[in-house]
């Protein structure tokens, strides 16, 4: 069994704080909400639907916007200028 204290174990960060609206996520992120919608369901954003509405939390939308530095970002979509 997993030590819960173990650092190696990757934390889900749908467990980490208060769930939120995606409209929430969207004004804390400075995204639209429709592109958030999107991203929970390609799984590119941690999300999950309760009911008709999806949800989120603040963890999740900063491992997104994290996820999203140059770095990460193929060659081929880079700034072409």
């Amino acid at each position: 069994m997993a030590d819960p204290n173990d650092k190696n174990e990757p934390v889900d960060p749908l467990t980490v704080g208060e769930l939120i609206s995606l409209q929430q996520a969207a004004e804390y992120a400075g995204l639209a909400k429709g592109s958030l919608l999107v991203y929970a369901k390609s799984g590119r954003l941690k999300a999950k639907k309760i009911g008709s509405q999806w949800v989120t939390t603040r963890a999740s939308i900063d491992e997104y916007l994290s996820s999203r530095s140059l770095e990460n970002i193929p060659k081929k979509f880079r700034d072409r200028s």
